[in-house]
């Protein structure tokens, strides 16, 4: 579907169109005339595949009409500050023509940034976008009224559940007027997001689209290492001048950090992002990774939900998740908006039974070698059924310092 079948209002028509906006993607076509018709909906869709244009747009199409109340009209909520920024930035760029106002609302800042937030929701800003524990806080505050709000959006939902949001959204719904309507995206659909629906939802639409599967445009493949295999084979990737931008993923923001140190060498200007980081260095890390003054990455599943840059060109899974789902959430930052990219995942041999079920979630099979390059040596065998080895199965090796003596 083309966008100017949609009928937006002019204005919002206009911008779209100078911005280069002409086809809509599926969650958009599908998502948006129900949108615009009132109907509460259920949206699961995988990343990458433009659904904060799918109810940012009419919701701004109702507001350049002039159809919507005063005083807040949207509340959107999601997971992490980084995905509330995406989500403002992204509101202010399609916004531009129709003059609607939006504030991002997110913990971390200082004492102005609070008094900020709660000025711009007296003075009535259109959407407000927030973090919900910012916004219980706000609300606690007895300065911020939401009792004309005629949109909430969940974005992310699988996610705030998975990090513990359901009281706190439960806390903020009772708070806004009961007629309304809900608009609740996720990337999957397990039963706690059913459940959520349930309770928060009126009769609403479901659109489901290609849940948990990795984007066409990715490729994927892994290497089967050992554990000290990892460094040198993470420089030769990095090293081998193939990528312009790259994403690393460690489990633990203290592994995050010792990469940083470790591959500092390489050439490439690179940084890690962690939870320890104030607000103010995770903008300007953001800011120099869109610009490309950092080329890489490195970070935990923190920032494999809520980062919308384009044209990332690598993907390197330095532990393989834990979470199936986080899989498709990591490598979802490559190949976004029908672009190409690449997804490198490591598997060490106590990782194997985990990519197993990576694979039975994504129902494919990834090409997988144990073939590492000359000065790294050889990797460990990949097995099918790993978690019924006995401990100690697995041959024994030297290190690859001992080996390369």
């Amino acid at each position: 579907m083309e966008f100017n079948q949609l009928n937006f209002h002019p204005t919002l028509s206009e911008g779209l169109e100078m911005m280069g906006f002409k086809k809509a993607t599926p969650i958009q076509t599908e998502a948006i005339p129900k949108i615009l018709e009132g109907k509460d909906l259920i949206a699961c869709a995988q990343t990458g595949t433009g659904k904060t244009a799918a109810f940012v747009l009419p919701i701004l199409h109702k507001i350049a009409s002039g159809i919507e109340t005063k005083g807040v009209n949207t509340v959107i909520i999601a997971p992490t500050r980084e995905l509330v920024q995406q989500i403002d930035q992204q509101i202010e760029g399609f916004s531009y023509f129709t003059h609607a106002s939006s504030i991002a609302i997110y913990g971390g800042g200082d004492g102005a940034a609070w008094e900020q937030q709660k000025k711009a929701i007296r003075a009535g800003v259109d959407i407000l976008v927030a973090t919900p524990g910012r916004l219980i806080a706000l609300l606690n505050s007895n300065k911020t009224q939401l009792d004309n709000v005629q949109h909430l959006i969940l974005d992310e939902a699988d996610r705030m559940l998975d990090m513990g949001f359901y009281d706190d959204i439960m806390r903020i719904i009772k708070q806004l007027p009961t007629e309304r309507q809900t608009l609740l995206f996720s990337a999957t659909m397990p039963p706690k997001i059913k459940k959520l629906a349930g309770a928060i939802l009126n009769n609403p639409e479901e659109i489901t689209l290609s849940i948990s599967k990795p984007a066409a445009g990715i490729s994927q493949k892994a290497f089967l290492t050992y554990d000290d295999q990892k460094i040198p084979l993470s420089k030769f990737l990095l090293g081998s001048g193939l990528y312009e931008t790259a994403i690393i993923f460690a489990s633990k923001k203290d592994k995050v950090k010792a990469l940083e140190r470790e591959l500092k060498d390489i050439g490439m200007k690179m940084k890690a992002f962690s939870s320890d980081l104030d607000q103010s260095e995770r903008e300007v890390i953001m800011r120099d990774f869109r610009s490309k003054k950092v080329q890489v990455l490195i970070g935990t599943d923190i920032i494999s939900r809520g980062i919308d840059v384009e044209n990332i060109s690598l993907v390197i899974n330095y532990d393989v998740p834990g979470d199936p789902e986080d899989y498709v959430h990591r490598i979802g930052r490559t190949a976004r908006a029908a672009t190409k990219g690449e997804a490198i995942t490591f598997i060490n041999e106590a990782d194997m039974e985990k990519f197993n079920r990576i694979e039975s979630l994504i129902e494919k099979s990834v090409l997988k070698t144990n073939s590492l390059p000359n000065q790294i040596g050889q990797g460990p065998e990949y097995q099918e059924n790993a978690r019924k080895r006995k401990p100690g199965g697995f041959n024994k090796r030297k290190s690859f310092k001992k080996r390369n003596k």
